[in-house]
């Protein structure tokens, strides 16, 4: 009985002392799993954090606040900014709207010259082409004035200063000198004639050589006031920089839509009219070679009659 006691005894202190170690051979398989969940629970929180009460107002608010913020931007360069030409020029200063006005006459001008210019001169080259025509089979001065039966063209003038001469120097018997004050007359009339057909030239040229400076000085004063605005208001934003630059701009491209039709138009007239005026040395060698076909008749007829007697 005793032993069995005693057996028990020992068994139950060999089972007390074996327990801590049971108890730590068993823990110790679990630990491993403990340790490797904790990375897949750490970012658990993280991944709760949106859903929880308190952080998604905040979150939600700092993700929309960039939509709202940007929201208004477009609409004030576009609602309280129009860059349509006229709303610029009514925005722009008082000089730049005096550059863009005289531009715009400027411009009126050149346009106006052209269209008068060109039917000037077309007209006045095919009544002197039709005139020649008409005096091309005259023998003399006054067939050819029959002939031409007008008193509209530089040829008429020719014809008139050469009959003018003519008797003016009846009894002379030197034809150089009829021949020369002949000359001297045509040569007037051409340069009258040639300053006739050369007005409004003066203006082209001019308008074409200064309007792109005078819309660059509009520019630049534009521009000046654009920077003084930006220093009052103390801001770079391109919504309140840009309108006054396109004002100012405005003015160097009214400058250059003046400027370019009057240097085209310039440069086509200055070769019309020099075509038109080597069909008037034309004309003025027509009236030349009739006055000395007369001389030479006049001086044969009193040849004739001196042998005659």
């Amino acid at each position: 009985m005793f032993r069995t006691v005693l057996k028990s005894l020992a068994v139950l202190a060999v089972v007390a002392f074996a327990s801590p170690i049971i108890a730590q051979q068993a823990a110790k398989p679990v630990a491993p799993v403990v340790t490797q969940a904790a990375p897949a629970a750490a970012p658990a929180p993280v991944t709760a954090q949106p859903s929880s009460p308190a952080a998604s107002p905040a979150a939600s608010t700092a993700l929309a606040s960039p939509v709202v913020e940007a929201a208004p931007r477009p609409m004030v360069a576009t609602g309280e900014h129009d860059l349509s030409p006229w709303k610029m020029f009514m925005g722009a200063d008082i000089i730049v709207k005096a550059v863009m006005v005289g531009l715009a006459f400027a411009s009126v001008v050149t346009w106006t010259v052209g269209i008068f210019k060109m039917m000037e001169l077309t007209w006045a080259m095919r009544r002197l082409k039709a005139a020649l025509r008409k005096i091309g089979e005259s023998r003399s001065l006054s067939e050819a004035q029959m002939a031409l039966g007008e008193r509209g063209t530089i040829l008429s003038r020719f014809l008139a200063a050469a009959m003018r001469e003519g008797r003016m120097s009846a009894g002379i018997s030197s034809d150089e000198g009829i021949k020369e004050r002949a000359a001297s007359s045509f040569g007037e009339i051409v340069r009258a004639e040639g300053r006739k057909v050369r007005t409004g030239m003066g203006i082209l040229a001019t308008i074409g050589a200064t309007s792109p400076f005078v819309g660059l000085f509009g520019t630049v004063w534009g521009i000046m006031n654009s920077f003084i605005g930006i220093s009052k208001s103390q801001t770079t934003n391109l919504a309140v920089v840009a309108p006054g630059i396109a004002e100012a701009l405005l003015a160097t491209a009214i400058g250059l839509v003046a400027a370019i039709p009057a240097v085209i138009i310039y440069n086509h007239f200055s070769r019309v009219t020099k075509a038109y005026m080597e069909i008037v040395g034309r004309a003025q060698g027509a009236a030349g070679r009739l006055l000395s076909r007369d001389l030479d008749r006049t001086h044969s007829s009193s040849h004739a009659r001196a042998a005659a007697e």
